[in-house]
């Protein structure tokens, strides 16, 4: 799952908050069959056109990522038609409901948040030669 947003405020402060979000460490589930695991894998925070970011995690933590970076709340809107040009621009689609009981403790001082939307992720089945070949999981 890609959360998209545009963050802003102080530069230095803006990239403290990245660093935290590219640390973040994710359970992602996998399956076989019946037969079911995880893995631990590095969340990504990638950085798109016009300014706009996406940090990209497993399904199972929606809601407390986007409790994190404030989803439910608009504080700056950039207009009708700049956010619809870009939302069309990189395929956002519309942001869920979600819980808002947990939250991730990252420093988010003077950085405000600008939601754009979500893109989901295909589950694909691993190829790479190894222990987890042949275990589906999300195609993060």
């Amino acid at each position: 799952m890609h959360a998209v947003f545009i963050p802003y405020g102080k530069r230095s402060e803006v990239e403290l908050l990245l660093r935290d979000m590219d640390a973040q460490k994710h359970y992602i589930p996998m399956w076989k069959g019946k037969k079911k695991k995880g893995i631990w894998i590095q969340s990504q925070v990638r950085l798109l056109p016009f300014g706009v970011y996406e940090y990209i995690f497993p399904k199972e933590d929606m809601d407390i990522v986007l409790t994190t970076l404030k989803f439910n709340e608009v504080k700056y809107d950039l207009g009708i038609i700049k956010t619809t040009l870009i939302k069309k621009a990189l395929k956002v689609k519309k942001i869920p409901e979600f819980k808002k009981e947990r939250k991730y403790l990252w420093i988010k001082d003077n950085v405000n948040i600008i939601p754009l939307g979500i893109r989901e992720d295909v589950n694909i089945i691993d190829s790479t030669p190894g222990e987890n070949f042949g275990w589906e999981h999300e195609a993060i």
